[in-house]
């Protein structure tokens, strides 16, 4: 895909509207309003960081897309903060589990919609070659989530130790960065091998 000046993108420009619409309705009585404020702070880093790179790198419609989606994710764990999740109760009372897993999902997701844009900037800004685009995405993500991992928990007691477990949503699991992190790399794997396949059957 070839990006498109912002102009003319209708669809990146739909995007834009249709996450400032979401975090204005998901600002409106949050769960606990203090841990919105931290949640939010990766919303603010995660659009500046692609505000300011717009610039220098246009990324393709498709990673626009996807990143819309993952924001969109995290603005509604925001909301409920992401032990609190409806959807999540759901699925724990559907499936008999034993704790909410909306966090689960987006870590998941973050690998899995994160994947393909990363791709995109290592090939057209970075030059990687074709047959390493598939690999290096995937190290990428992992090493990301692991630091995010580290991030959050210094961020949770630096700036608010008191709303610690609310913050981490670990619901007592001494395990769950670990979790966390394995689940954002099977996303990554996931959405290479899908591309890798697509790939190689349409070529």
């Amino acid at each position: 895909m070839t990006p498109q000046p912002f102009r003319s993108n209708l669809v990146l420009q739909g995007l834009i509207l249709w996450l400032v619409a979401l975090w204005v309705i998901t600002a409106i009585e949050p769960y606990n309003r203090r841990d919105w404020l931290l949640e939010n702070l990766l919303v603010f880093i995660y659009a500046g960081l692609l505000i300011v790179a717009y610039r220098r790198f246009v990324f393709t419609n498709l990673s626009y897309m996807l990143f819309g989606v993952f924001i969109s994710l995290h603005l509604i764990g925001a909301h409920y903060t992401y032990s609190e999740v409806p959807f999540g109760f759901w699925l724990k009372d559907t499936f008999n589990l034993t704790r909410n897993h909306f966090d689960r999902i987006v870590h998941f997701s973050y690998g899995l919609l994160n994947a393909y844009p990363m791709r995109d900037i290592l090939m057209r800004a970075a030059g990687v070659r074709p047959r390493w685009s598939y690999f290096i995405p995937i190290a990428c993500i992992l090493g990301f989530s692991c630091f995010y991992e580290f991030l959050e928990a210094a961020v949770a007691f630096v700036v608010s130790p008191e709303l610690g477990d609310l913050y981490l949503g670990a619901q007592g699991d001494i395990w769950d960065a670990e979790k966390d992190t394995f689940l954002a790399f099977s996303g990554a794997i996931t959405a290479m091998t899908i591309l890798w396949l697509y790939n190689k059957c349409s070529s």
